[in-house]
């Protein structure tokens, strides 16, 4: 089920993305999604689906937004490179 979620924003960030609403609405959303997987609250996965996007097309969305597709905590990933 989907949700309309009405926000008013100054029209000067609207026109940052060309004075088109409905593309500034997807890029917003995008951002979002992008941070919450950074932020470690959804994964690619759920991040993939909540975009409507193809796994490796939500990778390569976070490489756009210099995002690593890597979850790893510090602790998480000092005890990796000690395994090697």
């Amino acid at each position: 089920m989907d949700t309309t979620v009405t926000l008013k924003v100054p029209w000067e960030a609207v026109r940052l993305f060309g004075e088109d609403a409905a593309v500034f609405g997807r890029e917003m959303y995008e951002a979002a999604v992008v941070q919450w997987y950074d932020e470690g609250r959804i994964s690619s996965g759920k991040g993939s689906e909540l975009l409507g996007l193809p796994r490796a097309e939500f990778l390569e969305l976070l490489s756009r937004h210099k995002v690593s597709p890597f979850q790893y905590s510090p602790e998480e990933l000092a005890a990796e490179m000690n395994r090697s």
